[in-house]
């Protein structure tokens, strides 16, 4: 278990690990009852007992009524304690920056939208502000402040470099670029902060409430104004070197010019060429002369058929080095076309040389990307509030 000290075995380890047993089953459960808890974990009643008197005493578990309905007195229910830590969630992107803050279960307590231009002048030496606009916006709303955060996680395009410590792959942001950025928010927002590539968050959504619960090999292919892809194998997602596996805009392909002249050509959805210059949402609409916007122009069954074709071109590049059980399908352009995009792609697929893996089209509603990074900075929370082994 993260953080905990000491010996394996000693008893003060056995305890934080029992203690995080019961909360994580309050957690996947809600309310239960110390009989239940028992029978989940296997442990007896006096143990069971022993433990919730020790969470409760510490603020992280409450009781809530009571379980009625079978013989005898009525079994008092436990949860836990929603105020025992708070998380902020939030999704960058060219237009502007969303803020949420929840509480430690996932209830959401807050959220506020800043409006600002990726690409003004003004916002390379404004970002942290923004970002501390959005999150205190939340927070006033939640009637919280920065001292009740336990975690932040930001999802904006691109990825930060492990060896650099700068954001790649999104020059179209670029106020995102600083080496200092992510210490600057978490010196003005008192708390963790951790900046994470936009359609991983989207996958680590999928894994959580969509499409891919079910799987722990899979491709989220993220197809909107630009293009990306996030790979999770076993389980885990694939990051690459300098965290820019699934960067599959970027991927050359037959009809594409290729994507030259660095990040700066490559990242734009109108120029550069790759993957991205044949499927983004730019590229859909200009199929269908005339069309106002993605949904009309892929109701015309002979876009449809062109925008499958291309689709499943990239998708085969994929498919082949990877292996996935399954690729959901997401982004604007994805659900627009919806099953009949998705089954048209199966069928450019289908007699080739390679594994067929199943294909969905995302079901999630709201910003998945926003989903993702509040579930990610929820597990961050969880993994340090609820140690205990330094009680």
């Amino acid at each position: 278990m993260a953080g905990t000290s000491g010996t394996p075995g000693t008893p003060s380890v056995l305890r934080a690990m029992n203690d995080r047993a019961a909360l994580d089953l309050l957690v996947a459960h809600g309310p239960l009852t110390r009989t239940r808890i028992g029978e989940l974990t296997g442990l007896s009643k006096p143990t069971t007992s022993q433990i919730l008197g020790r969470l409760e005493a510490a603020g992280l578990v409450r009781t809530t009524g009571s379980q009625s309905g079978r013989p005898g007195p009525n079994a008092v229910l436990y949860e836990i304690r929603p105020a025992a830590a708070h998380v902020a969630a939030l999704s960058a992107d060219p237009t502007g920056i969303t803020a949420v803050v929840a509480d430690i279960t996932g209830t959401e307590r807050g959220r506020c939208r800043i409006e600002a231009e990726a690409v003004a002048q003004d916002v390379r030496n404004r970002t942290a502000q923004l970002v501390t606009e959005a999150v205190d916006g939340a927070l006033r709303e939640a009637a919280l402040g920065h001292d009740d955060l336990t975690a932040t996680v930001i999802g904006t395009p691109g990825a930060i470099d492990p060896g650099t410590g700068r954001l790649r792959y999104a020059p179209h942001l670029p106020g995102w670029h600083s080496r200092t950025l992510r210490g600057e928010l978490t010196e003005v927002l008192g708390t963790p902060v951790s900046i994470e590539n936009d359609v991983n968050l989207a996958a680590v959504a999928e894994q959580y409430e969509g499409a891919a619960q079910d799987h722990d090999d899979f491709v989220l292919a993220y197809v909107d104004e630009g293009v990306g892809a996030a790979i999770v194998l076993g389980g885990v997602l694939l990051r690459g070197a300098t965290g820019g596996a699934g960067e599959i805009g970027y991927m050359p392909l037959p009809g594409a010019p290729l994507a030259r002249g660095g990040d700066a050509v490559a990242a734009r959805t109108d120029a550069g060429g790759g993957f991205q210059s044949l499927v983004a949402a730019p590229a859909v609409r200009a199929l269908a002369e005339g069309a106002r916007d993605v949904t009309e122009a892929l109701a015309r069954d002979d876009v449809l058929d062109e925008v499958a074709r291309r689709l499943a071109t990239g998708l085969a590049a994929v498919v082949a080095v990877v292996d996935p059980q399954l690729v959901v399908l997401s982004g604007q352009v994805a659900k627009a076309g919806g099953d009949a995009l998705r089954a048209r792609v199966e069928a450019e697929l289908t007699g080739l040389a390679l594994p067929r893996p199943e294909l969905r089209v995302s079901e999630l509603t709201g910003d998945p990307i926003l989903t993702g990074a509040l579930r990610t900075a929820l597990t961050q929370a969880r993994d340090t509030v609820f140690d205990t082994s330094g009680a």
